[in-house]
């Protein structure tokens, strides 16, 4: 269709300032453009990132803000040179909505690591407009960051696999972990640590969660297939798995010492760090040189890798454990997700919200 000649307005929940606060913001989405898919969202994801970026933990947020990048809606009307989706598509959004196009990593599946990247929300976009993320209405967004959502898969399960999912498919994709036999534990059972357990599972591996407590002891071996629990302040359990693992994936969005962890670690073991951390860690060098250990970190997944992720898990049939709630309840949601209260996403049901009321 080309460009509209009149700018849509929306309406989101924003934060105003550091005090993360959401609140209802309508402002204008760009216009649809020959590349650009014109989205009504269904529903949306909450994330511990949205949650640093709406509190300038980063020190680089820009207000209003609205959040969201786990992003399920529906395709409403697509620009003339669309060609991979139509309306009525049920599609996905996720952390990324745009690139250079024309790097190395852009040219090779990579395009998350671009240096030019957009950020769904808290960014500029080409024209200069701010971007906003999936706690709103709707969206405008380039056919190239948008995905297809198998058919089968409920959007609201759906939605936490565009960030929670792919995010920790994409180092088992990329490190080569994703033969049956490995054994790997996930550090942090959240809404990514959860996903890890049941894709890992999935794959074959034998898996060990490890947290600071027993408290989830239950739910990771009961409810989600975990093999091995691990309280990581046991220091005689500890020391009995040491040199057991051929990866962790850590999703622990908090600071914490590395040390414990590597010394899990097999010859050429591999500790993935995933989590937003605003506070610098620290290890000695011999736990890694010792044996030949790496340290290594993962941004969200590729295009490529969102489709392939959402394939394997509507071939595994596996689903997010979640808990749906509406926009009037986000900040509530919020504060329970900072205290960990939650098992183990939160999704807001955006379309059947009243997202204008305060």
């Amino acid at each position: 269709m080309g460009s509209l000649e009149n700018e849509r307005k929306t309406t989101g929940w924003a934060a105003r300032d550091p005090s993360g606060i959401l609140s209802p913001y309508t402002y204008s989405l760009r216009n649809t453009g020959p590349e650009d898919v014109f989205i009504k969202v269904i529903c949306c994801g909450i994330c511990h990132t949205d949650i640093h970026q709406a509190k300038n933990d980063l020190g680089m947020s820009n207000y209003p803000m609205v959040s969201g990048h786990e992003v399920v809606g529906e395709v409403v009307e697509v620009g003339s040179d669309v060609t991979k989706f139509t309306a009525g598509d049920i599609v996905g959004v996720g952390y990324v909505v745009g690139c250079c196009k024309n790097c190395s990593p852009c040219n090779t599946d990579r395009e998350q690591y671009c240096a030019k990247k957009i950020w769904t929300y808290n960014d500029v976009y080409t024209d200069g407009k701010p971007t906003q993320g999936g706690f709103s209405g709707s969206m405008v967004v380039d056919q190239k960051f948008v995905v297809k959502i198998p058919d089968g898969l409920a959007p609201e399960q759906a939605a936490p696999l565009l960030c929670a999912g792919v995010t920790v498919y994409s180092p088992l994709n990329h490190f080569g972990l994703k033969e049956s036999g490995l054994r790997g534990a996930i550090l942090g059972l959240g809404g990514v640590g959860h996903m890890g357990v049941k894709m890992a599972k999935a794959m074959g591996h034998h898996v060990t969660v490890i947290s600071s407590t027993d408290k989830k002891k239950t739910e990771a071996l009961d409810h989600l297939g975990a093999d091995e629990y691990l309280v990581s302040s046991d220091t005689e359990a500890m020391q009995k798995a040491a040199e057991s693992l051929d990866y962790i994936i850590d999703t622990v969005p908090a600071f914490h010492p590395p040390e414990p962890y590597l010394s899990l670690l097999r010859i050429d073991g591999k500790l993935i760090l995933t989590g937003v951390i605003n506070t610098p860690l620290q290890f000695l060098t011999p736990t890694v040189m010792l044996g030949r250990k790496s340290i290594a970190g993962t941004l969200v997944g590729s295009m490529k890798e969102q489709e392939e992720m959402l394939a394997f898990c509507k071939e595994k049939n596996l689903t997010s454990m979640i808990e749906v709630v509406k926009m009037d309840y986000i900040n509530t949601a919020i504060e329970r997700l900072e205290k960990n209260d939650v098992r183990y996403r939160f999704v807001v049901d955006v379309a059947g919200s009243k997202i204008d009321d305060q």
